[in-house]
């Protein structure tokens, strides 16, 4: 079978298998689904990350993003203020609790950015609406948080300990003072490592509703030719998924956020987790460091450890399958 209708994280942890002498047999294409056979024992895996080594309750606790805010903080970690909700008419009525702030409007139980919206302070009612009814169509809950000033860092914990970090970035393009803002993202999507559906390191840069709402916000639409060297951010979200670019700092991390993140991770009892985390200055190293969990996702992408837009491979899928024990 030709492994590129697979997402690039199962391709990475296939190869990495046959490498190692297990058979792997495909067993559905379409939902990454495989099975992985040495000596007598079979494991099944599936889009990469979802194992046998998490239990079913701790995938359902980094599901809920609710319910792990509330397991992190009673056990002392430093999340994000904010409510949840289950209709409009509950949410729209603490609009006021959150006028004059910076807020995050998403779903309770969806991944890769979707339905997420930053509204600034200055944010009317109708924004507010508007961001709920998105959050709404993709989920019966929705949660409005405080936005945490800093930059976000992607932790990846396999079995217990941080394997590797990425900066992401929101998607953006660079001026060079002669294209314009829609062909500097056509050339950029041109990379070799861009593409759609998770088949290749980086996702394409749109250029749809919420992408030419953001460059509204700021006075430009596609048809712009930024100056040199200038930067021209898309979204205000940093996901991978949304055309964010990834810059890996697993060396540089300091030691204080790691024990965070495997300790978040342990909390709720995972042994592959995606951790989002907020710090407002990382070279703050002490025990009092400030530093805000957003989520913890199950089922984390590996393959955007494997190919950063700056950093090197961090060949995370081997610890897939030592956690396995397909050492």
């Amino acid at each position: 079978m030709n492994l590129e209708k697979l997402e690039l994280s199962t391709q990475l942890l296939i190869a990495e298998a046959r490498q190692r002498g297990i058979e792997v047999e495909i067993l559905d294409a379409e939902e990454n689904f495989i099975a992985l056979r040495r000596d007598g024992r079979t494991e099944y895996v599936k889009q990469a990350t979802r194992t046998s080594a998490d239990t079913y309750i701790s995938a359902l606790l980094m599901e809920n993003k609710e319910v792990t805010k509330k397991v992190l903080r009673t056990a002392g970690m430093l999340v994000p203020a904010g409510g949840k909700y289950r209709s409009m008419p509950e949410a729209l009525e603490e609009y006021p609790a959150y006028q004059g702030k910076k807020i995050v409007v998403k779903p309770n139980s969806t991944n890769f950015g979707e339905g997420v919206a930053i509204l600034e302070s200055d944010a009317e009612l109708s924004a507010y609406r508007a961001a709920l009814e998105t959050a709404f169509a993709l989920d019966a809950s929705v949660l409005v948080e405080e936005f945490v000033e800093g930059r976000e860092y992607r932790f990846l914990v396999i079995g217990g300990l941080t394997r590797a970090v990425l900066h992401r970035i929101p998607a953006n393009v660079r001026g060079d003072g002669r294209a314009t803002i829609r062909e500097l993202v056509e050339a950029k999507n041109r990379h070799p490592y861009r593409g759609e559906g998770y088949r290749k390191p980086l996702e394409r840069i749109r250029l749809e509703a919420v992408e030419l709402a953001f460059l509204s916000g700021q006075g430009l639409t596609p048809e712009n030719v930024p100056a040199a060297g200038t930067v021209v951010f898309l979204r205000k979200n940093s996901n991978i998924s949304t055309g964010g670019d990834s810059l890996d700092l697993t060396d540089t991390m300091p030691s204080v956020y790691r024990a965070w993140a495997e300790k978040a991770t342990a909390v709720v009892g995972a042994a592959i987790c995606g951790l989002d985390m907020i710090i407002p200055d990382v070279t703050a190293e002490g025990a009092d460091a400030a530093y805000s969990i957003l989520e913890l996702n199950f089922n984390p992408a590996l393959h955007i450890h494997a190919f950063p837009a700056e950093g090197k491979n961090r060949h995370v899928e081997r610890h897939v399958l030592d956690l396995l024990g397909f050492r």
